[in-house]
This record gives C-alpha cells, sequence and structure tokens, in this order.
C-alpha cells in the first residue's frame, strides 16, 4: 500500500527526500514557497504545489493532515521551520520529521512536538570522522547520543573464530545483527557461525561498548 508523503522546501534536503521517495513509488506532495523550486518537480513528484506554509490557511487547503508522514526541510528560515512544524501539529499530521539547522532548533522543534527531528549536517559530520579514526568502520548510523549501529570488516584476528568463541555479547555488551559475506547476507547469525576474513559485521549496542570491541580484539 502506497504511503502519502508531504515534503516542505525543495533545497537540496529535501529535494534528495522528494526525489528518493517518489523513486521508491510513494506518492509525494512536493511544496516550495519558490515557484521556479516547485516547476523543477512538476515531473517528479505527484503534486507540486507553491504555498507559504507559515499560513494555517494554506495547510488546511493542501489537504495535509491526510498525509501518512510530512518532512519539513525548510533550510534557511528557522522562524519558518518552527511555524510550519506548529500547524502542522496542531492540525493533527499523523507524523512530522523536521530538518534542524542547529542544536536550539533541535531542542525548540521537540518541545513542539516534533516527531523526528534530523540534523543531517551534524549526523554526516559524525559519521564521516568514525570512518576516518577507524581502519575496520565501513559504516556508522547514530541510534541515539549512545547507541549505534556499525559495519566492521573482520581481520585476520578473529576470522575462524566462531561468534560463541569470541563471547562478544558477553564481553562487551554488543550484538552481531547481521554478516554480509561477498553477496550473501547472514541475519542473525548462529553462535556457531565462523567468522571469515573480510567478513562485514553488522554491530549494534552501546558507542562505548563499540569503541572497547574495535580497540581490543580488532587492534
Amino acid at each position: 500500500m502506497k504511503k502519502e508523503f508531504a515534503v516542505i522546501g525543495l533545497g537540496r534536503f529535501g529535494s534528495s527526500i522528494c526525489k528518493a521517495l517518489a523513486e521508491e513509488g510513494m506518492e509525494v506532495m512536493a511544496i516550495d514557497i519558490d515557484e521556479d523550486r516547485v516547476n523543477e518537480f512538476s515531473m517528479i513528484a505527484s503534486h507540486a504545489v507553491v504555498g507559504d506554509t507559515t499560513d494555517e490557511t494554506v495547510i488546511k487547503s493542501l489537504g495535509i493532515r491526510n498525509f501518512d508522514h510530512v518532512i519539513v526541510a525548510i533550510g534557511d528560515n528557522i522562524q519558518a521551520s518552527i511555524l510550519t512544524t506548529l500547524i502542522l501539529k496542531e492540525a493533527g499530521v499523523k507524523k512530522i520529521t523536521v530538518k534542524a539547522q542547529n542544536d536550539y532548533h533541535e531542542k525548540v522543534l521537540s518541545k513542539i512536538g516534533a516527531d523526528f527531528v534530523i540534523h543531517p549536517e551534524r549526523d554526516m559530520g559524525r559519521r564521516i570522522a568514525h570512518k576516518l579514526v577507524s581502519n575496520n568502520v565501513l559504516d556508522y548510523l547514530e541510534l541515539s547520543d549512545e547507541h549505534s549501529i556499525v559495519e566492521i570488516v573482520a581481520n585476520e584476528r578473529i576470522s575462524g573464530h566462531t561468534i560463541i568463541d569470541l563471547d562478544i555479547r558477553a564481553k562487551y555488551g554488543i550484538n552481531i545483527v547481521a554478516i554480509k559475506r561477498r553477496e550473501e547476507i547472514i541475519v542473525s547469525p548462529q553462535a556457531n557461525e565462523k567468522i571469515q576474513y573480510n567478513d562485514i559485521m553488522i554491530v549494534i549496542g552501546a558507542d562505548v561498548d563499540i569503541n572497547r570491541f574495535e580497540k581490543k580484539l580488532l587492534g
């Protein structure tokens, strides 16, 4: 069943989300106050609309409360972002995701009821930094301030050992939720699964525990 999304703000971030959702076959309404930006999405989104979403009457006229998820991607106007989020919340929108410009903006959005607040520049910076400081980390996804999912490449030190041999969960408090092995993906690997050289282990846990695992086991 297709979900209906509305993307408000067609800057770089909003544009990329709008295109990705459309490519997934979702119903997408693209909204921006700039007519030129809207025209660019007339053939991409299901509907492309010029509108000022800080105006409550505009929100009501577009029927946005009926959408499954609204993404507020207004990039350069914090006041417009906050006011739009507030109007959407009061209109009864089911799920609202908002792009935050800074930590203060994020705090305000959370207080007025945004369901999800994302901070793409900060989060990407953390992701890149984590990859730069570790030779074994391929990718890094922050789940919260203290927990992450990390892709770690198995080296010679642990290849040939089973998961139970390594006793990762007991020693480090983390879990291997999947293993990528060339074209194969092993989901929820068994305790007797033998780790092979260059396996990509998808690990979930607290950041401090993942860091201990990287340093002590992988070197």
